[in-house]
């Protein structure tokens, strides 16, 4: 791991890569932004606001929490999504890049 001259510790490129291939689709930048906006939403929720297939949506939303880029907790039979400290970076960097011409 690299480090830089305050001693912090770096994400290496692997760990880099694994947060940039979270956001690498249309529906998880899409579900990244709703989640900021919402601050905590379920699946179902997510699907309905998407009017998009569920399979395809839990899909984006697993691979969104493997990338740490959301948080899950369970409230009874419902799943809530929240932005993972990453997430929050990443989101604020989406919003920067969109405004970018």
């Amino acid at each position: 791991m690299v480090e830089n001259v305050n001693s912090k510790k770096l994400k290496s490129p692997s760990q880099l890569e694994r947060h940039l291939k979270g956001l690498a689709n249309h529906y998880r930048i899409e579900i990244l932004l709703l989640i900021d906006k919402s601050e905590s939403i379920t699946l179902e929720k997510i699907i309905e606001i998407l009017e998009a297939n569920e399979k395809t949506i839990g899909e984006h939303v697993r691979r969104l929490f493997v990338a740490g880029l959301i948080n899950k907790k369970h409230r009874g039979r419902y799943v809530e999504h929240t932005l993972s400290p990453y997430g929050k970076i990443f989101v604020d960097f989406l919003k920067a890049f969109r405004e970018v011409t």
